[in-house]
């Protein structure tokens, strides 16, 4: 039975609950902090589980050299790494603003703790669960610390070999039960060729007291819709309002009629996956009785007659007779009635 665990409060994930579908804002918002309201806001009208971001403590995060760096790029927002990292930063303030925008909207709202520092900070805001990012997830240190703090976590596993993931289950699992792992490849867009969806089947072999999903940098919403079909029960992609706008993540992220259409999708499909347990269901009555075959002589049969399979054809027959299937457990009987040529065999004419 594949484990399952509250993600957040009041919402179960694993198991057969629907799955979490995370709107990763992540740095689209331009640094703006009415633009980060209005993703919010577009994440729970399309109907996402979550709207989460990607939090840094800069100086944590990157060295002095990297942050010094001349940034040239068409997507820079300043002359260095720094400058341009420092204008998508929202600050702790804003972040609070922005918890409680969420709430007030009725969408939950969490970060990806880009360093240990900012894992701090987010326990601190108190988001739901944490979100490691594909960079972290060989990041052992980072992982422990992040596990022992004891909230539920997801791990991206882009970049990464399947050694370092069994690492990963082991390091995580020692200090917190409570996680799920997504397959991913960190390339932006990413082509087709390189999901590998067949991935999340060998998480799903490999760990299998863990809830598996899927964090997808593809374009559209085939993938992902596919990964959940078989069996994701956590998927993240990128959002935007506008795929023209400055920055690396916006070609691969969904607009918001893409997003809502995703959403709407992966709960048809969803429903459409239904019971493993097969039979004959009510909806299918109507075509039976108008099609479903029975047994019928083939030539006229005498009453006495000892029946052998030769004897039968199967057709559509009226009135509806013995079923097809069980036309081999006649053989050997006897009938009580005359049957004509071409009629249907019903029950009550075996002796």
């Amino acid at each position: 039975m594949p484990l399952q665990f509250e993600l957040c409060p009041g919402r179960m994930i694993g198991d057969s609950h629907p799955c979490f579908i995370i709107a990763e804002i992540g740095q689209n918002h331009q640094g703006d902090i009415e633009i980060a309201k209005k993703m919010i806001k577009m994440a729970k009208d399309c109907g996402a589980d979550c709207a989460k971001f990607q939090k840094s403590e800069l100086e944590c995060k990157f060295s002095k050299r990297a942050l010094e760096r001349p940034y040239n790029s068409k997507h820079s927002w300043g002359a260095t790494y720094g400058d341009h990292k420092r204008h998508l930063e929202f600050s702790h303030d804003q972040y609070k603003i922005l918890k409680k925008y969420a709430a007030e909207v009725g969408i939950f709202l969490t970060a990806s703790g880009m360093d240990e520092m900012a894992v701090d900070f987010l326990h601190e805001l108190d988001v739901p669960f944490f979100k490691v990012a594909s960079c972290d997830a060989n990041n052992f240190p980072y992982l422990e610390k992040t596990a022992k703090k004891g909230r539920p976590m997801v791990v991206s596993t882009g970049m990464q070999s399947m050694e370092t993931i069994h690492r990963v289950y082991e390091t995580v699992k020692r200090h917190n039960p409570n996680f799920t792992l997504l397959q991913c490849t960190s390339a932006y867009p990413l082509d087709p060729k390189e999901v590998n969806l067949n991935v999340i089947k060998k998480y799903q072999k490999e760990f299998p007291d863990v809830p598996i999903g899927y964090s997808g940098h593809e374009q559209g919403i085939h993938i992902t819709v596919a990964a959940v079909a078989m069996g994701a029960k956590v998927v993240e992609r990128h959002v935007t309002l506008d795929k023209t706008w400055k920055g690396n993540d916006h070609e691969a992220s969904l607009e918001p009629s893409e997003l809502a259409e995703l959403v709407r999708t992966i709960r048809l499909v969803e429903t459409a996956m239904g019971s493993s347990l097969k039979q004959m269901l009510p909806c299918e009555k109507n075509c039976h009785d108008k099609l479903g075959k029975s047994v019928v002589a083939k030539g006229a049969i005498p009453k006495g007659t000892v029946l052998s399979l030769d004897m039968f054809a199967v057709k559509v027959g009226e009135p509806k007779g013995i079923a097809p299937e069980k036309m081999e457990q006649l053989v050997g009987k006897k009938l009580k009635v005359d049957v004509e040529d071409d009629d249907s065999i019903l029950d009550n004419m075996i002796a």
